[in-house]
């Protein structure tokens, strides 16, 4: 659920004011690394972290070559400006003649408003948000707070590093289809996932470092079980997870009819557990290789 983060300006507003983390000495990760293949298509899956710390190297070995030998590379959505992300927020974020805290019963009002007075937030601030921004925007501050940022996250390095070598970019979906998915949530499952980012966020930080040590040691399995554990709601999994694994798993099978070798980078969580892409390629009769 946290990867729509980069999309929302005004969360990444409110995350500014946070610490910043010391300089660390590098760590070596090695993330995992598939590929799905025929005879003249190659179609490379990474996992990804929207926000990183700084001093960890990743973009070398496999993942670095398969890079180097793709000559796109396609993350979930394209690069586009602060600019146009902000004006896809607000175009479908903001309440129409209501306010977030009108639509709370009195416990997770109060919850809520304890939450934002820690963080010095006046509550009208949100107030104007659809739950669902209000949810990302408390859900992301944690990654401030932690020291991660998304100028370090992967998917901006990849793309740093593959405009460096002359590779097209792309995108898997539009911000809007993205924005679209919380969006179109009933009312009662937006306020479900806003009350997880309220009662969860103390829990955040050590969420959010547990699952960068299994991504960086290459364990979807333990992955996928941090990610279950959290995503606990049916149908946000089948909404934000489930449903589009099948479609990229689709896009690839389809992708194969086309020669050449492409770099794929989406949310780790898409590639690790019951459910993933992977596994929703073997449905469809395409396999997949671990590579790293």
């Amino acid at each position: 659920m946290r990867k729509a983060f980069r999309t929302l300006t005004a969360a990444i507003t409110l995350a500014a004011c946070a610490f910043t983390a010391p300089a660390m000495a590098q760590t070596q990760l090695k993330p995992a690394l598939w590929k799905v293949a025929d005879e003249d298509t190659t179609i490379y899956l990474f996992g990804t972290v929207h926000a990183l710390p700084k001093g960890l190297v990743w973009l070398d070995g496999p993942v670095a070559a398969a890079l180097d030998e793709s000559s796109e590379l396609l993350t979930e959505i394209p690069d586009v400006s602060d600019a146009d992300q902000q004006k896809a927020v607000m175009a479908i974020g903001l309440l129409k003649g209501e306010t977030l805290r009108s639509l709370m019963n009195d416990a997770d009002r109060t919850a809520y408003e304890a939450l934002l007075a820690r963080l010095k937030i006046p509550p009208e601030t949100l107030d104007p948000l659809e739950p669902w921004l209000a949810g990302i925007t408390l859900a992301v501050i944690p990654y401030a707070l932690a020291g991660y940022g998304e100028e370090q996250g992967v998917e901006t390095v990849l793309r740093k590093a593959a405009v460096a070598k002359g590779k097209k970019l792309g995108g898997l979906e539009t911000v809007e289809y993205q924005l679209g998915l919380f969006d179109g949530l009933p009312r009662e499952a937006q306020l479900k996932f806003l009350n997880a980012a309220v009662k969860d966020f103390d829990k955040s930080a050590g969420l959010i470092n547990a699952m960068t040590d299994e991504w960086g040691s290459g364990d979807p399995d333990g992955l996928g079980k941090l990610l279950n554990a959290q995503m606990d709601d049916p149908e946000l999994a089948e909404t934000l997870l489930y449903q589009r694994n099948r479609n990229w798993a689709t896009w690839a099978r389809q992708r194969l009819q086309q020669p050449g070798t492409v770099f794929v980078a989406v949310g780790a969580g898409h590639l690790a557990g019951p459910n993933s892409v992977q596994d929703a390629l073997k449905a469809q009769g395409v396999e997949s290789a671990r590579v790293q």
